[in-house]
C-alpha cells in the first residue's frame, strides 16, 4: 500500500468531519451517551477493524467518549485503508 501525500490526506479528510491529522496518523474523539454506549462502540469498532484487518494504534477511553488513533506502520505514514476505516466508522455513527 502507497503512502498518502499532506494533498491527498488534506483532500480526503475534507468530506471526514472532526478527523485530525499530523499527516503521520489520523485521529478523533467520538462523544457518546455514557460508558455502556462508550464500550459498545469500542466493540463495534473493534469489529470493523477485524474486517478490514486494520487496527487502531490506541483507543483511549472515557467515561463519555473515546478517542482513536490510525496510522499504517508500513509506510510509517498514512494510507488508503486508514482512510477507509475512517470513513466506516463515520458510517458507523450516522
Amino acid at each position: 500500500m502507497k503512502k498518502l501525500t499532506k494533498v491527498q490526506i488534506k483532500k480526503a479528510l475534507e468530506n471526514l468531519q472532526g478527523w485530525q491529522t499530523d499527516y503521520k496518523c489520523i485521529c478523533k474523539t467520538f462523544k457518546t451517551k455514557g460508558f455502556p454506549h462508550t464500550i459498545g462502540l469500542v466493540t463495534a469498532i473493534g469489529a470493523i477493524c477485524q474486517q478490514f484487518d486494520h487496527h487502531p494504534d490506541f483507543i483511549l477511553v472515557k467515561y463519555s467518549e473515546l478517542t482513536i488513533s490510525f496510522s499504517t506502520h508500513s509506510v510509517k505514514g498514512l494510507t488508503g485503508k486508514d482512510l477507509q476505516i475512517a470513513n466506516e466508522l463515520e458510517k458507523l455513527l450516522s
